[in-house]
């Protein structure tokens, strides 16, 4: 296993640390001509060898290096300006999954831990995913006849920033109870009312104020409950 960590590593720094952004900027401009993509190619294939230091593994090391040349390929020719982010996502999904793969190839056998296809981590995953979009939709239904109708300009507000940032509360507040560790829940909260309520000053923002402290309680409340839906499933 500790051959495959090494593989991680040598992503990670290939990728993260030893790729300047003047590189990742003429990839994106060049394409396939750009010769940046080479050279990231064979930097990933000479840090995997210097971290392995066996001669032996010389084929693998090729063989992880065209397979990252192939993805990254793919990459900068689909992707587009609007959808970089998903296709950061699926890249980085990609080259884990491949070395994984020849790894597995390597040592000749796939590895799968049943260990991790447990009644516990299944509940756990479908609490974390209750939390996201299902819970933001289930909050603004039940908020949704306070919806103050304000002169405020939204424009300077970042798209879906709200509904974000309610999920990762959520989250948050999720970790700290099955944790068991309630005192950072009201850090969250008093920290959100300070940022959130902070610039709503004026009289006509109050209803706004109400509105928005509605659905942080309703979002909190229904976080806790689910840790502690979850906590009691674990005790029976």
């Amino acid at each position: 296993m500790i051959v495959f960590i090494k593989l991680i590593l040598a992503h990670l720094l290939g990728d993260f640390f030893l790729q300047p952004t003047s590189w990742v900027k003429a990839k994106e401009k060049k394409k396939l001509g750009a010769y940046q993509l080479y050279l990231h190619v064979l930097l990933h294939g000479v840090l995997i060898m210097l971290l392995i230091w066996d001669w032996a593994f010389l084929p693998w090391a090729a063989t992880i290096a065209f397979v990252h040349f192939i993805i990254d390929a793919l990459k900068l020719i689909l992707q587009k300006k609007e959808n970089r982010t998903i296709y950061f996502m699926a890249d980085q999904t990609l080259h884990i999954l491949s070395l994984y793969l020849i790894f597995s190839w390597y040592q000749g056998r796939i590895e799968i831990s049943t260990s991790f296809f447990t009644d516990e981590n299944f509940m756990l995953a479908t609490m974390v995913i209750f939390l996201t979009i299902p819970t933001s939709y289930l909050t603004s239904m039940l908020i949704s006849k306070w919806t103050p109708h304000t002169e405020e300009e939204t424009s300077d507000s970042l798209e879906n920033a709200g509904k974000y940032i309610g999920i990762l509360e959520r989250l948050f507040v999720f970790v700290f109870v099955v944790s068991g560790r309630w005192e950072p829940i009201g850090f969250l909260l008093a920290a959100k009312s300070i940022f959130r309520f902070g610039d709503l000053k004026k009289p006509r923002d109050r209803k706004l104020t109400e509105y928005i402290l509605i659905g942080t309680l309703i979002s909190f409340g229904i976080s806790i409950l689910t840790g502690m839906a979850y906590l009691a499933w674990l005790k029976k």
